[in-house]
């Protein structure tokens, strides 16, 4: 006979842990000592690693003591039917993680603005997934809704997203210092190379996705994190300004050519 410490201290399960499975006749002691500790077999110890080898799959303690208790159990049905409830439960923890993902997205936009960024994303979580879907598709054709997936968003962790929102809040951050700033004309730069990386020649589709944007009503609709409008109108003027030093140094860099020549 095994004592109830030498099994926990073999298995890795506490002796509390043990001493609770006796309590709800999931994994009774085959006997005790005079003073009152309990002891266990070696078929004990397997059922043990049958217990927690079904807790690790899953399975509720009920579960696990109706299965082990009965000779007849569809183990075929079971396994299924476990499988299906860790493939939902997949799927829920996916969507609390992309939620997790948007909100810290929305804390690194917001610029510290904690209260705000919360506000927003409970709006975002409000809104129908189904009704969202629907409506890009009645926005975007085909080839757009593909482009579409390639676009940055707060809910992603890839290199490109995350920089997309970085680049967002330091742009927010330094919104004071006007569209001259060496700062801004560096993020407005940085974008640019991102939508060239990303979207080269596909200025009608940026155009349009643009536009989604700047409207409040298509943007939700759309489920885009709601960048305040002020930053979005900034972010237009920066780049208008960017564009027309780009035109004026080519133009520049023309006429040096002209009278070289």
């Amino acid at each position: 006979m095994i004592p109830i410490q030498k099994v926990a201290k073999q298995t890795g399960v506490t002796v509390r842990t043990l001493r609770y499975y006796d309590q709800i006749g999931l994994l009774a002691a085959a006997s005790k000592t005079e003073g009152g500790h309990r002891l266990y077999t070696e078929e004990d110890l397997r059922k043990l690693q049958q217990i927690q080898f079904f807790k690790g799959i899953g399975y509720s303690l009920k579960d696990i003591k109706e299965m082990l208790a009965d000779p007849k159990w569809n183990w075929s049905i079971s396994l299924k039917a476990q499988l299906a409830y860790i493939l939902e439960e997949q799927a829920r923890l996916r969507l609390i993680e992309q939620g997790l993902r948007e909100l810290i997205g929305g804390l690194v936009v917001e610029g510290g603005e904690d209260a705000l960024a919360i506000q927003k994303f409970i709006q975002l979580a409000s809104q129908d997934r189904k009704r969202r879907h629907s409506y890009k598709k009645s926005l975007f054709d085909d080839k757009e809704l593909e482009l579409l997936q390639k676009v940055p968003h707060m809910r992603g962790d890839d290199p490109d997203s995350l920089e997309w929102i970085a680049l967002v809040g330091q742009l927010k951050r330094h919104m004071k210092e006007g569209v001259s700033s060496p700062k801004v004309l560096s993020i407005i730069r940085r974008m640019l190379e991102k939508q060239e990386e990303n979207f080269s020649g596909e200025e009608e589709f940026i155009q349009k996705l643009w536009d989604a944007r700047m409207s409040s009503s298509q943007s939700q609709e759309l489920g885009f994190y709601p960048i305040d409008r002020e930053v979005l109108e900034f972010m237009e003027q920066a780049y208008e300004y960017y564009m027309s030093l780009l035109k004026e140094s080519l133009t520049s860099h023309q006429e040096q050519r002209k009278e070289k020549v």
